[in-house]
Order: structure tokens, then C-alpha cells, then sequence
């Protein structure tokens, strides 16, 4: 696998000890950060704090934060509320409750007023392990997707995290963030670049595309190294913020490799997979897999186990990138 150096990636990604962390650490530390640096933001909690990480924030400035105990959809209206008079606004919450349980309160006091309020979902995908599929938010990404105005974020690690919550403080955007639970690996640094809307090739090749989010990217990047032993050279292209997606990313990649397989711990309808379908049968249609979650519900189990039995794995991607390969061959 040629990795993409102007990406300044961790050197060993292979590595038994590359270091690990859960993704919604660095939102903790993202939102301290831009607590200090913007007097305006303010943080609302529907009573897990620590959970979601807002804990920081709230020790350094309690005078700017709110704990409204479990009331979902008073969090998502106070936040617009705390908007429209000139706030900039985080709210948190587990993903399943929050967009999952207030989306009709998202959709009408933000998204519709256009409120730059900054929807944080937490414990998001399969890898919440034992709670179980009611706790297993995997729809979240095509309900935020399929609303107006709002920018839809998944980082891919807890560093992209802190970078991508300091960011969504200026955007001016209502926007959603989602954040996994457990630990994952760290595969970028402080000098890896973000911006919101764009996607980043971390790997190069001309045999297939690879496009993920989230902590998928990290197995694409797992995916690539299985297919160079078999002589399959792919793009890994990592894309965090899923809309606005960075369509001419994808479509410079496809143009190459014409051969694609998307990877996502959440559902492949209307999630990144869904978006990228339809970009491509728009403008380049394409041999297409997608990886994810295929109309189901999660279960109770360990993480990885979960996430083995579901084919949200490396090897899972390197398989459907064999098939798409072998499909435009023929």
C-alpha cells in the first residue's frame, strides 16, 4: 500500500500498538479548545455528561453550561433558542436519542430557521457492543443527510474529532456529528489535514476505489494493505464530512480506477454509501459495493466481535474490493 505522505499519517498503521482512543475524547478536548477561544460557545447536555464528554467543558466553564436532565427534545430547542441570540451552541446526547428521538424538534427549530447549532451524537454504530440494537445508532447518518441545511460529520479518530469540533464553531452551519463509543485506532495527527467538505486520499493506487467514514476508515486503510499482497492497488479515500460530500474527490478517483466500495458503520441506505450511489449514477456510473449495515438491526455483543459478524471489517472490504475488480474486468 503507497500511502499518501502529504496526508502526514501515524508511520506504523499496522502496528500491534498503535495507539487507541474512543473518538468522542477529542470532542471533549475540541470543545474545551473552542470554549477558550469563543466566549459565544455555550454547551447544552441531556444528563450524560461524561459520557459524551462535555465534562471538560463544563468544569472550565460552568457558567456557560446547562445540564437539562433527560429531555432530548427541550436539548435540540434550547440550543436553537441559545442560537438565535447569538450563541454557538453544543448539544449532546447518545446518537439513538439525539437525532434519533428529537428529529422532528431538529427539523423544525434549527434546520428550518437555519440555527448554526452543533448536534453531537455519541455512542453511534454497532461498536456500542453490549447495550444492544436499541442503543446501536445506525440511521442517523441518512435522517441528518436527508435534512436541509444541516452538514453531517464523522470523523475518523479522535485527533480528526478535536480538529472537526474546533471547525464547526465558525462554520456558521447548523451540523451533525457522530462519534463512536469505544476505543479506536489513532491513524492521524495533529499535522493530518481537515476542513469541512472535504475528503482526503490517504492511500493511492488505480484498481479500486475505496471510499469511507468514520472509524470505517481505518479498516479501508486495513482493506488496502490486504489488497497490495494480492497486487490490487486502491485509492482509500476518508470522508468526514459526508454532506456536503467533496463529490469531485470521489469522482477524480473513480474516473481512475472505475471500481468503488464504500465503507460505514451505519446503514448503506441514504448513509454514505446511499450518496455515493447516487453521485455516481448521476454523473459516472461505476461498479459499486457497499459496505455497512444492509437493513438490519444491531445486536448485543463485544465490539470487534460485532463488527466481524456484521462484515464491517478490513477483510470484509478487501473481499467486496476483489469483486468489484473482478466485474470490470469481464
Amino acid at each position: 500500500m503507497h500511502t499518501n505522505t502529504d496526508m502526514h499519517l501515524v508511520k506504523d498503521l499496522d502496528g500491534k500498538d498503535i495507539a487507541q482512543e474512543p473518538i468522542r475524547a477529542g470532542f471533549g478536548r475540541g470543545l474545551k479548545a473552542a470554549g477558550e477561544k469563543y466566549e459565544d460557545v455555550v454547551a447544552v447536555c441531556a444528563d450524560l455528561t461524561d459520557s459524551t464528554k462535555m465534562s471538560d467543558f463544563a468544569k472550565a466553564f460552568p457558567e456557560r453550561f446547562v445540564e437539562i436532565g433527560i429531555g432530548e427534545q427541550n436539548l435540540v430547542t434550547l440550543g436553537s433558542g441559545l442560537a438565535a441570540m447569538g450563541k454557538i451552541p453544543y448539544v449532546s446526547s447518545y446518537a439513538a436519542f439525539s437525532p434519533g428521538r428529537n428529529w422532528e424538534q431538529i427539523r423544525t427549530t434549527i434546520a428550518l430557521n437555519d440555527r448554526p447549532v452543533k448536534i453531537i451524537g455519541s455512542h453511534a454504530g454497532v461498536s456500542v457492543g453490549p447495550d444492544g440494537a436499541t442503543h446501536q445508532m445506525l440511521e442517523d447518518i441518512a435522517i441528518m443527510r436527508a435534512m436541509p441545511n444541516m452538514i453531517v460529520i464523522a470523523p475518523g479518530d479522535s485527533i480528526e474529532a478535536e480538529k472537526a469540533t474546533m471547525a464547526m464553531a465558525t462554520n456558521g452551519k447548523p451540523t451533525y456529528m457522530r462519534l463512536a463509543r469505544e476505543k479506536t485506532p489513532i491513524f492521524t495527527t495533529d499535522k493530518t489535514p481537515f476542513e469541512i467538505g472535504k475528503a482526503y486520499l490517504l492511500a493511492e493506487g488505480d484498481d479500486v476505489t475505496i471510499v469511507a467514514t468514520g472509524t470505517m476508515t481505518y479498516q479501508a486503510l486495513k482493506a488496502a494493505e490486504i489488497l497490495a499482497k494480492d497486487g490490487i492497488k486502491a485509492d482509500v479515500l476518508h470522508v468526514p464530512t459526508i454532506k456536503p460530500l467533496d463529490e469531485q474527490a470521489i469522482l477524480k478517483s473513480v474516473a481512475k480506477t472505475r471500481a468503488v466500495v464504500t465503507a460505514e458503520e451505519a446503514q448503506i441506505t441514504g448513509g454514505l454509501g446511499g450518496a455515493v450511489a447516487e453521485l455516481l449514477a448521476e454523473q459516472m456510473p461505476t461498479y459499486l459495493r457497499r459496505i455497512g449495515m444492509k437493513d438490519r438491526f444491531g445486536e448485543s455483543g463485544e465490539p470487534n466481535e460485532l463488527l466481524e459478524h456484521f462484515g464491517l471489517t478490513g477483510t470484509h472490504i478487501a473481499m467486496a474490493a476483489h469483486e468489484v475488480t473482478a466485474f470490470k474486468k469481464k
